[in-house]
């Protein structure tokens, strides 16, 4: 079964590396905003990014947070994963820091973002439960192989672990 995810990520610094991975096709993706449709929301302040970000989780069983450098403790990331993770979606981390970029460079390893989400039944951190997976690779091509042979088993897992929570 093909499922319908949300893809969370920090557009400006990793958008080239996160469209190699929305390419893999194995599964459905929301259509990511332009440019230009993102400046509309923001332009509508804290609730227009709210209300668009639960319209992009509506009919999605998991949010797959595509980490880069930055990514980790940014505010609409963290609210992207809590609001995911409320929902009843799975929630997963793949680092994207070993795929190369339009100037054909690669980054450096952030932080999990999971750690900056705290879970209500307990205060526990998000990290503690659901995965981040590091393709153990510094080759592009082959850290871009290892996401693309074990996207589809993540996520799998990562539904598994929220429905079982």
């Amino acid at each position: 079964m093909t499922r319908k995810c949300f893809y969370s990520f920090h557009y400006e610094p990793d958008n080239w590396r996160v469209s190699q991975v929305r390419n893999i096709g194995s599964l459905e993706d929301n259509k990511p905003v332009s440019d230009n449709s993102w400046e509309e929301v923001k332009k509508g302040g804290e609730q227009a990014i709210k209300n668009w970000i639960l319209n992009q989780l509506n009919g999605r069983s998991c949010a797959i947070v595509l980490a880069g450098k930055e990514t980790a403790g940014r505010k609409w990331i963290s609210y992207e994963i809590s609001e995911a993770w409320n929902k009843g979606m799975g929630v997963v981390v793949v680092y994207i820091h070993n795929l190369k970029n339009s100037k054909g460079l690669q980054s450096t390893k952030g932080g999990n973002p999971l750690s900056y989400v705290t879970l209500n039944r307990d205060n526990s951190k998000l990290s503690s439960l659901a995965k981040a997976y590091d393709p153990p690779y510094t080759d592009s091509a082959k850290a871009y192989e290892y996401i693309t042979s074990n996207l589809e088993s993540w996520v799998e897992e990562a539904i598994r672990i929220r429905n079982n929570y």
